[in-house]
């Protein structure tokens, strides 16, 4: 099992954007000194949410900090972008950082971001898949030329600079729901599970995606990245205190509302291709501690938290996605502990 630490770049009350970056990048060294496999990166827009619209500016960045580290997106909201500038920026940072990019993406589900850029969310699907097509397509070709529905060259292109790791960059694909795992599997591309599935799902996701690949004739070891909000305490006793803690300095409406939620803005319901989340972000995220401490989160000592890992390797997951606490506002020094803590008690096992 390997080890990557997620970053949202939550922006709290009474921080700067700098402060954001700050606090984020000094953990993404601290990640590097600890031995963790990688970093990934959440794009996000027009709100406080996630204040890193451009995630390669920031891997660019976060490149020069470091020297061994994997530097990934978690994802790029494809639908949102247009695929040849994708392609571009991703290769660019691949060889600034000595090939250490993965590329992490899908087709997103805030409506509220997709009202901004104008794109109809119901398009989502279907402007992902023929974005990985262009992406796919200039990362592998000496030459590219498309026309399709959404996006089109117009003439054949080569990409210029070509990425470093070859064929390409690892591609990992954010899916949970059972037609997004079979699908992508059939393809052999590797799934980013979601955070707010229960271990449940998540290990049934990577059960029918292995069963899928193979049946598919894809064969081959493949990194399948499961995302888990993570925290581990010398005692049961004292995790079960702070999880309480953590709760109450959560305020949930800031993320579970209606401009998270994948609502079609013309008829009020889930928009189609998102049946599977219906109801998921409108009903506030209102879980009770117990919901969570069995079902949801890595929480507890380390054998608890150890043994919770090793469900989820042995479901077929080789890296785990560990978001320490992305939504509160911990100090920078208590964070750090935590993150220390976990690489001094929990990863030796693994």
């Amino acid at each position: 099992m390997k080890f990557s630490t997620f970053h949202l770049f939550h922006r709290f009350d009474g921080q700067s954007f700098r402060d954001v970056y700050d606090y984020h990048l000094r953990l993404i060294e601290l990640a590097e000194e600890l031995g963790f496999h990688g970093v990934r990166l959440a794009e996000h827009h027009f709100r406080d949410y996630g204040v890193a619209p451009n995630l390669f500016t920031m891997l660019a960045h976060a490149a020069a900090r470091t020297s061994r580290i994997r530097l990934g997106t978690g994802i790029v909201v494809l639908p949102l972008h247009n695929p040849i500038h994708v392609a571009e920026e991703a290769a660019q940072v691949d060889v600034l950082s000595g090939g250490r990019l993965d590329l992490g993406i899908g087709r997103g589900y805030q409506s509220f971001e997709f009202e901004g850029f104008g794109i109809d969310l119901a398009e989502a699907r279907d402007r992902f898949n023929e974005s990985l097509e262009v992406i796919l397509g200039l990362w592998t070709g000496e030459t590219f030329q498309h026309d399709g529905k959404f996006y089109r060259t117009g003439t054949e292109v080569s990409l210029v600079p070509a990425p470093l790791q070859r064929p390409h960059p690892p591609i990992h694909v954010a899916a949970v729901s059972p037609e997004t795992v079979t699908m992508y599997a059939e393809r052999g591309l590797p799934i980013l599970a979601d955070p707010a599935a229960t271990f449940r799902k998540v290990v049934q996701a990577a059960e029918t995606w292995r069963t899928t690949a193979a049946r598919s004739g894809h064969t081959g070891d493949a990194d399948l990245v499961v995302a888990r909000s993570v925290y581990v305490a010398p005692t049961l006793e004292r995790a079960r205190e702070d999880q309480a803690r953590f709760e109450a300095m959560f305020d949930r409406s800031r993320i579970f509302n209606e401009k998270s939620a994948p609502i079609d803005p013309k008829t009020g319901k889930a928009a189609q291709g998102f049946e599977y989340y219906q109801d998921r972000y409108l009903k506030g995220g209102s879980v009770s501690t117990d919901f969570r401490w069995e079902q949801l989160e890595i929480i507890g000592d380390p054998e608890r938290v150890i043994g919770q890992i090793r469900l989820l390797r042995d479901a077929g997951f080789t890296d785990l996605l560990c978001d320490f606490g992305s939504t509160r506002p911990v100090p920078l020094e208590d964070m750090e502990s935590v993150m220390r803590f976990f690489a001094a008690e929990v990863m030796p096992a693994f």
